[in-house]
């Protein structure tokens, strides 16, 4: 496999799209005003200057508790090493991949000070789709844990590519000698500029094949200063947790970013259950957690047994949040829910609601920093009430990596997210569904999401996802694709049961005329359910049945 370009730091800014196809990008707050030089990661770190932050925790998971101050020296010494003894050149790319762990962060937040520009893979990803990541990026080095290197020496590269393959975590091997062996005092951070790249996140691919969003140092430190400062409100005495793995941007702000930039503090999990991080947040007396919706419904019938009475916020993202579990999850722990929605071209999250400005059904407002509205078909802003396309724009947006749908996605200043959304006179927004996610069955516009929160209020009902399959007379039929709590109970009774079910709580039109009992859903590795995965599915099935 030959990565042409890898070796030049220019690589990125050749192929982003041109700045007419950008969104707009207002800085409209103070905390938002950066200066022209300015490295994200080392800005996240300076606080180990101050004796106060120096020996506080930083970092805890796997056996591992680092303060700022050892977090500092070991990113110091990853940096060095990899700048003296691998070559590493600011604005080389490096795959970073591995399940959450200390030592993950501190290979994150060393590429980011050497002034190199991180690319986080989801650490159960094979080697066909590392090498898609790797050619896409122009890859120069790889940083793996043990459990990704096996996929990674799948991959194909040539004789001729040049690229490093590094085991960060084998205990006693050539990289981690040097480390250990490498002064942090020689360590420079690199010169870098608020407006230089620094971390590529791929889209977890629930639409299809993932995109490469480029994202620079300011855009880093933006999703800092908003969500966390207005929304969650992090002190220095917050304890972070949660299971979204770091390569998803969601977990890196919430469990590194988010913790470091306030003097917190972040424990991660290597392998988690629902079971694992209720003991997590009762070990480390957790006061902030993130995770799905899932995985909180999961864990609703266990926390009873579980002390969390050190907990102050929950966050979800990642997925819709369904009522149904929302409102069971706050009635057994009595803990307002946070939801938002972010995306991987806008970084972190940009509306959300905590406290006593959470509406039910909404997801939330816009944040302090980001613009949000619902557009028609038009391009135009849609009444109240009006279900429409989401555009946002902010100080983060859309900037794709060598790729057309940059036009698809931003339109006329605007992030268009693919989400389908409706407002209130009060300014909340209620999310009605992926845009792709909407079916149309006789006329009718049916949001999957609605038929989802129905079903999942009944109590045998454990997951479900709703997708709209081709028919004859009505266009679309609703069907559902349900996993059971108990599966003896998947029955043709138990299908006309959820069917009743859902007509006595939405409008009778919306009921799924079709339930198929299965004992999984197809989701990516951050979690996020992959309904396209459904309809590919069903079309294979109509093609083959005609044939």
């Amino acid at each position: 496999m030959q990565v042409s370009g890898a070796d030049d730091a220019a690589f990125v800014r050749q192929h982003l799209p041109s700045k007419n196809l950008w969104p707009e990008r207002p800085f409209s707050l103070p905390e938002l005003q950066y200066p022209e030089r300015l490295n994200c990661a080392e800005v996240l770190l300076e606080k180990t200057l101050n004796p106060h932050f120096a020996s506080r925790q930083a970092l805890a998971g796997s056996g591992i508790c680092w303060t700022y101050a050892e977090l500092y020296t070991v990113s110091s010494q990853i940096a060095l090493t990899l700048q003296s003894d691998y070559g590493l050149k600011s604005g080389q790319r490096v795959l970073i991949s591995g399940t959450n762990h200390p030592w993950l962060a501190a290979c994150l937040l060393a590429v980011l000070r050497a002034g190199a520009i991180a690319v986080p893979a989801m650490p159960m990803l094979r080697a066909k789709e590392l090498n898609a990541m790797t050619e896409h990026a122009c890859i120069s080095h790889v940083l793996c844990d043990e459990q990704v290197f096996p996929q990674i020496a799948q991959m194909q590269i040539s004789s001729s590519q040049t690229l490093q393959i590094i085991r960060f975590r084998e205990e006693g091997a050539e990289f981690q000698q040097k480390v250990h062996l490498a002064n942090a005092a020689q360590f420079r951070a690199a010169d870098t500029a608020r407006d230089d790249p620094c971390l590529i996140a791929f889209t977890s691919g629930t639409t299809g094949k993932p995109k490469a969003t480029v994202h620079f140092h300011e855009d880093m430190l933006a999703i800092c200063d908003l969500f966390p400062r207005s929304v969650l409100r992090v002190t220095e005495h917050d304890v972070f947790t949660g299971t979204p793995p770091l390569a998803f941007t969601f977990g890196l702000g919430g469990l590194l970013l988010f913790p470091l930039r306030y003097g917190a503090s972040s424990v991660l999990l290597e392998r988690y259950t629902p079971e694992s991080l209720l003991a997590t947040i009762s070990e480390h007396q957790a006061t902030v957690c993130y995770t799905a919706p899932t995985c909180y419904r999961q864990m609703i019938p266990m926390v009873q047994q579980a002390d969390l009475r050190s907990l102050r916020t929950v966050v979800s993202a990642g997925e819709v949040l369904p009522v149904a579990t929302r409102t069971a999850f706050e009635s057994a722990t009595g803990l307002t829910m946070i939801d938002g929605i972010g995306s991987t071209e806008m970084l972190h999250i940009f509306i959300a609601a905590a406290g006593d400005e959470v509406r039910p059904g909404a997801t939330g407002k816009a944040i302090p920093g980001y613009q949000a509205c619902v557009l028609d078909q038009n391009g135009q802003p849609c009444s109240p009430g009006v279900v429409g396309r989401l555009a946002v724009k902010g100080p983060t947006g859309c900037r794709y990596l060598n790729d057309t749908r940059q036009q698809t996605y931003v339109q006329n200043g605007w992030n268009l997210t693919g989400d389908a959304y409706a407002t209130d006179q009060d300014g909340y927004f209620y999310y009605h569904g992926r845009i792709d996610d909407m079916i149309v069955s006789a006329g009718y516009n049916i949001a999957a999401s609605e038929v989802e929160d129905a079903l999942l209020a009944h109590e045998q009902v454990a997951e479900c996802a709703v997708i709209g399959v081709p028919d004859p007379i009505r266009g679309q039929l609703v069907k559902a694709f349900v996993v059971l709590r108990e599966t003896q109970c998947a029955a043709p009774e138990m299908v006309t049961l959820l069917q009743q079910w859902v007509k006595q709580r939405i409008a009778p039109y919306k009921y799924p005329r079709l339930i198929e009992f299965v004992s999984v859903l197809p989701r990516t590795d951050s979690g996020k359910l992959q309904r396209y995965a459904l309809r590919q599915a069903e079309l294979q099935k109509s093609t083959e049945e005609t044939v």
